[in-house]
């Protein structure tokens, strides 16, 4: 095997955050400058902001809502739906125009 192919290894690696938060950990470089760590990032403080420009989850959030909203509401079948539009269809006044049946009434008489 050949000879110093790998990196140097130190185990008391020393991690310095921009918030001020230090730690130690192995890495192979002697010392390590991060913008986020475990203490300042958002997702870990429970700080997060989630920007929404497109109010995706609003959106979504009234999408979950209205589908709670409807599976209370009972499912009625279909034989129950068509009898419920034929009792609506059989309440409304049906209208006959005059002109129509005078029409019919001549035309009727003519063939005759």
């Amino acid at each position: 095997m050949k000879n110093n192919t790998h990196p140097k290894y130190y185990s008391d690696c020393k991690v310095s955050c921009v918030c001020g938060n230090t730690f130690l950990t192995g890495s192979t470089e002697p010392e390590i400058k991060v913008e986020l760590c475990s203490a300042c990032h958002p997702f870990y403080t429970g700080k997060q902001k989630l920007v929404d420009t497109a109010r995706r989850v609003e959106k979504f959030e009234a999408k979950v809502t209205a589908k709670d909203n409807d599976s209370v509401k009972e499912k009625k079948g279909k034989k129950v739906k068509h009898a419920a539009r034929a009792e609506v269809r059989a309440k409304k006044e049906v209208v006959v125009k005059t002109k129509d049946i005078k029409k019919i009434a001549q035309v009727k008489l003519n063939k005759k």
